[in-house]
């Protein structure tokens, strides 16, 4: 299959699926049988139609004269999002190419009306300037006016911006281990590497090696806040995959004491493996989740305490491009109810004088300032001593809240 119709066929799938789009993707090119460039134009061609969601179904409704089934609706899409927002794929390639798979995929009748609609975008140059901001900018309604209320309507059009492109690949490097990592270090931390070229990357000697591991460097500024020291005991509370537990074994320089806990078993397991691979010797991984840590650990008190809590994942839909489409805003309340509660767990297990830390990779002041603000009000005794904000077309990198309290 080409790359055109792997996308093709993702489209469909993701249609039927519960599967998140990149679980989907995954799936698909391990067994393709594709060139690098190929696999990159398979994902391009997926990721975008579903970022241009709303813009492509704007022009499909102005310049088709009945709506297409769905099939023929996904042909659409695909060949009008390589017509309007890829420059490097010329106008007559674009409309052959997918006329060609229309043919092959659906029948005469309607690959005829591919080739009309996309001819006609083709000559008119269709506009999306005349659609509502929200649908310009392929981000739900109700999502776009949140944001314009709280970050302002310039804010928000470029956030949305941001989104709508695929996302550089960074890796963390491991000290843990020898080796050089790939990639181009970066301004923003200096553990962080920009790669350029990912083919490859994970049958290279320095992965094998657990020279780095795969990690936007947003994600390394908790554990930079928790500053975990030689010798200490730390208590990760939503740990897996494993990124940031790995972190603070490395700079704690594999002397002391964390406990990786997390409510998935599954989940635990990527823990372990990526412990064993960056030579993280000082974890020990805890099927326990947040909430009934006290079952589990009894007593026990430790000098730092991180709480990753799960999110709404905002701050980072520019890397998970089916999320908007799948998130609803009842979601960020019941989130927040839940980030509150592993807050308060948690503050169990911080020793006097300990450090605890909250972070989300979410946007919204409900699920990170607001958290903080109802803990506080119910533990006085803990002060905040520092918060950080990530807003990703300021700062380069995906979105994170950080915060930062000491009891007593």
């Amino acid at each position: 299959m080409t790359a055109r119709e792997i996308a093709l066929d993702l489209l469909n799938r993701r249609m039927r699926s519960r599967q998140l789009a990149d679980e989907l993707l995954d799936e698909r090119l391990a067994v393709a049988r594709l060139s690098p460039a190929d696999r990159a134009l398979a994902t391009e061609l997926f990721y975008g139609c579903l970022r241009q969601k709303l813009a492509l179904e704007f022009v499909v409704e102005k310049l088709a004269p009945k709506s297409p089934r769905p099939l023929v609706g996904n042909l659409l899409k695909l060949g009008l999002y390589q017509l309007l927002f890829l420059d490097k794929i010329p106008p007559h390639a674009a409309v052959h190419e997918t006329v060609a798979l229309a043919k092959r995929q659906a029948s005469p009748a309607e690959a005829k009306f591919v080739n009309a609609v996309l001819r006609n975008a083709q000559q008119s140059r269709v506009s999306i300037d005349a659609a509502p901001p929200w649908t310009r900018c392929s981000h739900p309604r109700w999502l776009w006016e949140r944001w314009v209320a709280h970050f302002g309507l310039e804010q928000t059009r470029t956030l949305c911006e941001w989104n709508n492109l695929p996302p550089p690949l960074y890796i963390r490097r491991n000290t843990l281990r020898a080796g050089q990592p790939p990639g181009e270090p970066t301004r923003f931390h200096p553990l962080a590497y920009r790669v350029r070229e990912a083919a490859g990357l994970f049958d290279s000697p320095a992965w094998v090696a657990g020279a780095f591991y795969i990690q936007d460097p947003s994600t390394l500024v908790a554990v930079d806040v928790l500053d975990p020291q030689p010798g200490e005991s730390v208590l990760d509370v939503c740990a897996a995959p494993g990124g940031k537990t790995t972190y603070i074994a490395q700079k704690m320089e594999n002397r002391g004491r964390i406990i990786a806990a997390d409510s998935s078993s599954a989940r635990l397991r990527l823990v372990g493996e990526n412990c064993r691979r960056l030579g993280a010797e000082i974890v020990a991984t805890l099927a326990c989740g947040g909430t009934r840590l006290n079952r589990c650990l009894r007593g026990d008190r430790f000098d730092r305490v991180l709480v990753d809590a799960p999110c709404s994942n905002t701050g980072v839909m520019r890397r998970r491009p089916d999320l908007r489409w799948r998130l609803e805003e009842r979601e960020i309340t019941r989130l927040a109810a839940v980030q509150t509660q592993l807050l308060q767990a948690a503050a169990e297990f911080v020793r006097p004088g300990g450090v605890l830390v909250y972070s989300t990779c979410s946007l919204e002041p409900e699920e990170n300032e607001r958290v903080v603000e109802r803990f506080r009000q119910d533990h006085p005794g803990f002060a905040r001593e520092t918060t950080r904000s990530l807003f990703p077309p300021r700062d380069g990198v995906d979105g994170v809240f950080v915060a930062r309290l000491r009891n007593g």
